[in-house]
């Protein structure tokens, strides 16, 4: 099976990049089912990178349904280390127009309908979260947008993440402006809590399409819109990801965000009581804490 250092979770659009080498359609199982769809695995500029539809082709899965933990694990499973999200997300602050991308650095959780970790069945595991956006990552991605003179790149910021599938009312909008989020999203968790469990740094390029339905003189948010404005900052979005695909670093280890080492401290479950089929099955996660 292929093997690949980045990992790119895309929405509509972003399925793979114009001239990959190499490329390759790869099915994975998972023990969580199948991901959202095959992952085209490939080299952009010979990096190896592999993209996964979030949504599927042809968009036919809700935020809701999404398969999270199946496509963090095969991602893991294909050994990439660094998994960047390009998502859709609405805008809750006046300076981020629609069209402008930014990098976020903190989450406020709203889902309710998801399953936010891989470990169940007799192993217990509560990994640090205080910072779910890997700042290495985020600092590259920040880094690497500085080349698109043409586009507005917010860094830092709140995601709140919503369950979904059905858009804000007026009065979720204005709480989460009062309460000082900065964009709205639908996609961004369980995907980073996730990232953390697998080990994998997680980062986002958001991408606003709208300004939620908040602004008084702007029309309120609609699939046509951030499907329009989504496919206008899938070029961006994939200039961004060809150049972080250079400076990605080779050796995570000793890297200050500490997301290659994130499951360290973090399995409180002894390693005796741990039933020996859950060990096999997490093998992947935690073989290298539980012999």
């Amino acid at each position: 099976m292929p093997q690949a250092t980045i990992g790119v979770i895309g929405g509509s659009g972003l399925y793979h990049m114009e001239g990959m080498s190499d490329v390759e359609e790869v099915s994975v199982s998972t023990p969580f089912g199948v991901p959202s769809d095959v992952i085209t695995v490939g080299k952009v500029n010979g990096v190896p990178m592999a993209f996964l539809p979030r949504h599927g082709r042809g968009h036919r899965l809700s935020p809701t349904e999404i398969p999270a933990r199946a496509n963090m694990w095969a991602l893991k499973s294909l050994g990439v280390e660094w998994v960047i999200s390009v998502s859709a997300v609405g805008s809750l602050r006046e300076d981020i127009a629609p069209r402008d991308l930014v990098i976020p650095d903190q989450i406020f959780d709203r889902t309710k309908s998801r399953v936010n970790s891989f470990f169940e069945g007799g192993l217990v595991v509560h990994c640090t979260f205080a910072e779910p956006f890997c700042s290495t990552l985020s600092a590259l991605l920040w880094e690497s947008a500085q080349g698109l003179g043409d586009v507005k790149v917010h860094r830092g910021g709140t995601y709140v993440c919503m369950e979904g599938p059905l858009f804000s009312t007026k009065a979720e909008s204005n709480v989460y402006r009062h309460l000082g989020m900065d964009i709205i999203g639908m996609t961004a968790l369980p995907e980073a809590k996730l990232a953390r469990e697998a080990e994998m740094c997680y980062a986002t390029i958001a991408c606003a399409t709208d300004y939620d339905c908040w602004h008084e003189t702007e029309e309120s948010v609609t699939v046509e819109m951030v499907i329009g404005n989504l496919s206008a900052n899938v070029a961006n979005a994939q200039r961004i990801l060809r150049e972080v695909a250079q400076h990605v670093p080779g050796e995570r280890a000793t890297l200050v965000c500490g997301c290659a080492n994130a499951l360290a401290t973090a399995i409180i479950t002894d390693a005796r009581s741990i039933p020996a089929a859950v060990k096999e099955k997490y093998d992947l996660l935690i073989g290298k804490y539980i012999s």
